[in-house]
């Protein structure tokens, strides 16, 4: 198999993202449009704000697939701190340790951006996601029943204090 190459923003990389996290959602969860046109709006207006001293975005390829992305969402600091966004690796590829090194990357950004807490939104059932949040000290702080992108789902919240 071809190794995993790490970079930014990429031409493409946007509807690569949105690609796979709406038909994941759809396929394994439910989601419906709603959740995809969210994601699409949401990390366009990312884009457009992006800032490199703020906020990080990271994709990996296997070769000419996208295999995976995460961001960090410096814009709106809350008490619980920075954003991460849009981590998802594709299933394709998945178990290669893709997940891992994106996350310890933005991690690492974090830390030399001075950034304290970072925190992020997940649902219950991404047990391999989950994992990786622990195993680097974040702390479930929040569950939640909601009823949103045509489902009941039961929605996380998760903070690391670096």
């Amino acid at each position: 198999m071809e190794p995993i190459e790490y970079s930014g923003y990429y031409p493409g990389l946007i509807g690569e993202m949105i690609a796979l996290h709406g038909s994941y959602y759809a396929e394994h969860h439910g989601f419906d449009l709603s959740f995809e046109s969210m994601e699409a709006r949401e990390l366009g207006e990312f884009g457009e704000a992006y800032s490199p001293q703020r906020d990080f975005w990271q994709a990996a390829r296997c070769g000419r697939e996208f295999a995976g992305s995460i961001a960090i969402d410096g814009r709106i600091k809350s008490d619980l701190g920075v954003r991460l966004r849009w981590f998802i690796v594709n299933p394709k590829i998945q178990c290669r340790g893709v997940g891992g090194r994106l996350l310890a990357n933005a991690l690492e950004f974090c830390r030399d951006a001075g950034h304290k807490r970072i925190h992020l939104f997940t649902v219950k059932g991404l047990d391999a996601a989950r994992s990786l949040y622990l195993k680097q000290g974040f702390e479930l702080t929040k569950e939640y029943t909601v009823e949103q992108w045509g489902i009941t789902l039961v929605e996380q919240v998760y903070v690391l204090d670096l």
